[in-house]
């Protein structure tokens, strides 16, 4: 008998169908804690891995869609949101701002509007992996579905 779909996992789905998208969420039940073993549970390259990291940008809760084998470039995402000050939230605010645990952030279904920016490494691939609410659940789909999906901006956000 399986295990009963996680109700942050039906969320993204059902968000997922109100973009016209339909998703096919994948549960490993060690985790996908990080970039290196979402890929490897996958079976994937690491570049194909969504990180979401959520940042402040002059207090604002923004979200940044990086590719795994990338280093996010806190100065790139302040000057992509149009602000001077990144900082790592704690995860009492990506709870909030998003409804989701840090690990389990999903690219579309958080709680309040946010500003997306998506790194311009992910487009390379024909499929890339999001969280899909939780850390032990993914999905994937098509980079420039992702991008017209979570109505973000692709701009530069790699340190380099």
């Amino acid at each position: 008998m399986s295990e009963p779909v996680h109700p942050n996992v039906t969320r993204v789905v059902e968000a997922a169908a109100a973009r016209g998208l339909t998703i096919q969420p994948v549960r490993f039940p060690d985790g996908a804690k990080t970039a290196v073993d979402a890929a490897n549970a996958i079976g994937v390259q690491v570049g194909q891995i969504v990180k979401s990291l959520i940042f402040g940008v002059d207090g604002e809760v923004v979200l940044a869609y990086v590719s795994g084998s990338n280093q996010l470039d806190e100065k790139k995402l302040a000057a992509a949101a149009g602000g001077t000050k990144c900082a790592r939230v704690d995860a009492d605010a990506v709870r909030a701002a998003t409804g989701f645990p840090i690990g389990g952030v999903p690219p579309f279904g958080h709680t309040t509007h946010l500003k997306v920016f998506i790194d311009p490494d992910l487009l390379q691939y024909d499929e890339v992996w999001a969280a899909a609410g939780t850390w032990h659940d993914v999905f994937g789909i098509e980079p420039h579905k992702l991008v017209e999906a979570s109505e973000g901006l692709v701009v530069e956000l790699k340190k380099g």
